[in-house]
């Protein structure tokens, strides 16, 4: 994740002020790694839109609360983060089917890639299938994992800022990150015995 502190405090100061146009250079700054977050986390891209542009709506919002040193990654991921768990809860209550949606899933990640004419399908399902699993396992994860997790691997946080963002020591970034892969590694177990079967 390209992060300019410098730009990011001088973007900070500008909104505080009320320059009109600063929440637009924070947003075409922000908008891309948070927006590949939020799509991990609820791996919907219309939920991710709306989560993102909420995290903006509170940066605005809330403008005038932030202290002068505050540091924006952590900030916009923290209130991401707890805009996805919180939005991640209410699906798990309130499940919905749109009548709308195609039956097949066409929600596809920004970073996922198309198939090569000449790739093997036999191999082009076996990674699909590898994919999904690996995306379910972590969707499983508890919310402090699941975002320790994104964070480090996806998004490529130290573990400074990630302990910033989450709420503890680099030291408990380093104890989540095991646990979240001790607990990957066990749910895909299944998966990699049935898969070594056929």
């Amino acid at each position: 994740m390209n992060s300019n502190p410098v730009s990011d405090q001088a973007g900070l100061q500008a909104l505080r002020e009320g320059r009109d146009s600063a929440l637009d250079e924070l947003i075409a700054r922000w908008q891309r790694p948070l927006f590949a977050f939020a799509w991990r986390y609820v791996q919907n891209s219309t939920d991710a839109h709306d989560l993102v542009a909420e995290t903006f709506v509170r940066l605005h919002q809330q403008r005038d609360r932030l202290r002068a040193d505050t540091k924006l990654s952590a900030w916009l991921f923290t209130t991401l983060s707890n805009l996805c768990h919180n939005h991640y809860r209410w699906r798990r209550r309130h499940p919905t089917v749109s009548l709308d949606a195609p039956i097949a899933d066409t929600d596809a990640s920004p970073h996922d890639t198309i198939p090569s004419d000449c790739a093997e399908p036999n191999a082009a399902l076996e990674r699909d299938e590898a994919c999904a699993a690996v995306r379910a396992g972590i969707d499983r994860l508890p919310h402090d994992l699941k975002t320790t997790l994104l964070l480090h691997h996806y998004e490529q946080l130290s573990y400074r800022e990630i302990g910033a963002v989450v709420g503890c020591s680099e030291r408990g970034v380093e104890t989540r990150l095991y646990r979240a892969r001790q607990r990957l590694r066990e749910d895909l177990a299944g998966f990699l015995r049935e898969t070594a079967t056929v």
